[in-house]
């Protein structure tokens, strides 16, 4: 049984949408074709995997039918695995996962964790391989209605330890799993920003842990130019940044937009620190 993959620095996970609406690329790489150059292009610049999506997950967002979402992944994972990229797959669809793996996908990153749909995790449990389980309280179209907790920092530790108790219940290897708090899923930029001070109260759930803050709201909010927040690829210099406090605190993995600055910044981390940031890997 595969495990999942520990390195010696924070590993860089290369967003790889192949969606005409997503909130920071949507419509830049609208086909398999496309989306394959971009994604060969992130391997090119360093990405230790590729995350590929094919419906978008953006506040709001309506769902696409499962075949749809098929149609789009399964070809780009064929062709980046065929190159020597490991890839996972971003999905909420037990069906979706199960056929990308056999194109070659390594990972099921699952915004939902599992609860969206119920045969997602027996499904990861036959299939073997790593899987995400992301902090998650409601689909897309309605994640920020149930923006509220009596404390964030304890309401999102308790319910992901519960998600990843499911998952341990349904078969899947502790050493398969990866942690996610969801920054921006049923949160305010209030909520991300105290989860992201506080990563450290996450170590008790006892599992790898993934940030995926690239081009977020919350980062647009704070770098705000006359009362609108900025636009997202106008956030990379402050992803960046961000990636570099992870990676000084040892964070497992970053799941990112843009690949080459994000290895940079770990980089200088790394040499400053004599590798010795191991806290959450």
């Amino acid at each position: 049984m595969p495990a999942i993959p520990h390195l010696d620095r924070t590993l860089v996970m290369g967003i790889v949408n192949v969606t005409p609406d997503s909130f920071s690329d949507g419509g830049d790489h609208p086909t398999p074709e496309s989306a394959t150059e971009d994604g060969l292009a992130l391997f090119d610049q360093g990405a230790d995997m590729l995350d590929v999506g094919g419906e978008s997950t953006r506040p709001g967002a309506s769902r696409i039918t499962a075949q749809t979402e098929l149609e789009r992944v399964l070809p780009v994972i064929r062709a980046l695995s065929a190159a020597g990229a490991a890839v996972s797959i971003d999905t909420t669809r037990a069906e979706v996962a199960v056929a990308a793996v056999a194109a070659g996908a390594v990972l099921v990153n699952d915004i939902s964790g599992g609860l969206a749909d119920p045969q997602m995790l027996p499904a990861v449990a036959e299939l073997g391989v790593g899987f995400v389980v992301e902090h998650w309280r409601a689909p897309a179209a309605a994640m920020q209605a149930h923006a509220n907790y009596a404390d964030v920092v304890v309401d999102v530790r308790r319910e992901l330890a519960a998600q990843v108790a499911n998952a341990l219940s349904a078969g899947i290897a502790a050493d398969l799993l990866i942690v996610d708090p969801g920054l921006g899923f049923s949160k305010d930029s209030d909520h991300n920003w105290t989860l992201l001070r506080h990563l450290d109260s996450f170590a008790e759930i006892g599992c790898p842990l993934l940030i995926g803050a690239s081009r977020k709201r919350f980062l647009g909010e704070l770098l705000s130019d006359n009362g609108s927040p900025r636009p997202p690829k106008e956030r990379d210099d402050a992803t960046v940044a961000l990636t570099a406090l992870l990676a000084e605190r040892g964070i497992w993995g970053v799941r990112t937009h843009s690949v080459r600055a994000q290895r940079d910044a770990i980089a200088v981390v790394e040499q400053m620190a004599g590798s010795h940031c191991a806290a959450f890997r």
